[in-house]
């Protein structure tokens, strides 16, 4: 039993689940302050137009109330929500693409190859140590 515990203990302390602890808590928070600004702010603004409270808004249909103000809350909230994610991560990638480190030009070669013996030899050699012959100079 103390060996389960211990392996829980290792997989609940690794980095990405504590990392995804800590974005749902943080996206909890968020949502609390996306609904009270869509039912306490937006809802309202759009409710002057049905002269009553917009997640009030129902439609009746064969004596079933259908809440269309209720589900258009739910929609903007996710818009909303939908956006912030996305200036977020937008903004995340310019910060990481900032510090990405440039890739490094090629370098130039140290050695080149023996036509006679296929030997590697380096590259301002002019006769190979190996089998002794003259090899031609680049110009």
């Amino acid at each position: 039993m103390k060996k389960f515990f211990q392996e829980f203990k290792t997989f609940a302390m690794r980095g990405n689940v504590l990392d995804m602890a800590i974005g749902v808590v943080v996206g909890a928070a968020f949502k609390a302050i996306v609904d009270s600004l869509v039912n306490d702010i937006i809802s309202p603004v759009i409710g002057l137009f049905f002269a009553t409270d917009f997640s009030a808004v129902v439609l009746t249909v064969r004596g079933v109330d259908i809440g269309i103000g209720s589900f258009l809350n739910a929609v903007i909230n996710f818009v909303i929500v939908a956006f912030s994610l996305f200036v977020v991560v937008k903004a995340t990638n310019a910060a990481s693409a900032l510090y990405k480190k440039k890739p490094e030009p090629p370098k130039a070669p140290t050695t080149k190859i023996c036509p006679y013996c296929q030997t590697e030899i380096p590259i301002k050699a002019t006769r190979c140590p190996h089998c002794t012959s003259e090899l031609e100079t680049e110009s």
